[in-house]
């Protein structure tokens, strides 16, 4: 007989796990009722590591419970491949995750790399899916949730893109559409596709730490104007701009946004 300390020794699991996995009656030891020590013998070893087995490919203790009271193999084989499918559909979520969280690592890039410069670039096809009056429009979010790229099928905005409108007197419609980029390898697409093969390129600051609340329109349209008459480029009234990251200083958003403008 092994005392409790001894068998968490052995088996590299805790005395609180092992106090644990008796109170879901997973492990009987026996009980000195002179002093309340717990002993335990080969046989409650041995359903330790059993349980350790079944934990280690993440099964629930209420399904260790079930097979505790007893399972047929054909039972045992039903309960790893539903265990299965969670894992599947979890590394499924993750590889999304995983992408998500390089995309954010590219965006602070960006940032670092064109905030206040223009570059030359292509604007990558994207499809159009809905549509919405203005990113303030909180009554037609029920679209934006329909359509969300979010893992957790929360609103968020980086799947918005503002789509600004312009002539030489100034801006002329302000249009605010849902799209998801085109996968590489799509080879069928419905819907309409919005893509740009050259386009002025710049991240842009916004929110109210560094424009205090200000609306900045016509200061980056003259600075649109400007970045073309500098690369020799013609305008053809037409501006994406798209979400990348947004934190706060001293309590005020900042806002950094990336306009792809179409030139020829």
């Amino acid at each position: 007989m092994y005392t409790i300390g001894q068998v968490a020794k052995f088996l590299g699991i805790s005395r609180d796990t092992i106090k644990f996995y008796e109170e879901k009656e997973l492990v009987r030891p026996q009980h000195n009722r002179e002093n309340g020590y717990r002993t335990y013998n080969h046989f409650d070893i041995y359903d330790l590591t059993t349980i350790n087995f079944y934990r280690e490919i993440d099964l629930e203790i209420k399904k260790i419970q079930e097979l505790r009271k007893g399972k047929s193999i054909e039972d045992i084989q039903s309960i790893v491949e539903e265990k299965e499918q969670e894992v599947l559909e979890e590394i499924a979520y993750k590889k999304l995750q995983l992408k998500k969280l390089q995309l954010v690592k590219e965006d602070c890039q960006k940032i670092k790399q064109f905030l206040g410069s223009y570059t030359i670039k292509e604007m990558k096809p994207l499809k159009v899916i809905g549509e919405i009056d203005h990113y303030k429009a909180y009554d037609d979010y029920d679209t934006l949730k329909e359509n969300t790229d979010s893992l957790k099928k929360a609103v968020i905005l980086t799947s918005l893109r503002r789509v600004i409108r312009f002539n030489d007197e100034g801006i002329v419609e302000n249009q605010f559409v849902i799209v998801r980029k085109v996968e590489d390898g799509e080879n069928t697409i419905d819907g309409d596709i919005v893509a740009h093969a050259k386009c002025l390129y710049t991240v842009i600051e916004d929110g109210r730490w560094s424009t205090g609340g200000k609306n900045t329109d016509d200061k980056v349209e003259a600075s649109i104007r400007q970045a073309a008459k500098e690369y020799g480029y013609e305008l053809v009234g037409l501006v994406y701009v798209n979400l990348l990251l947004t934190t706060y200083e001293e309590g005020l958003e900042r806002i950094f946004l990336e306009m792809y403008v179409p030139v020829k």
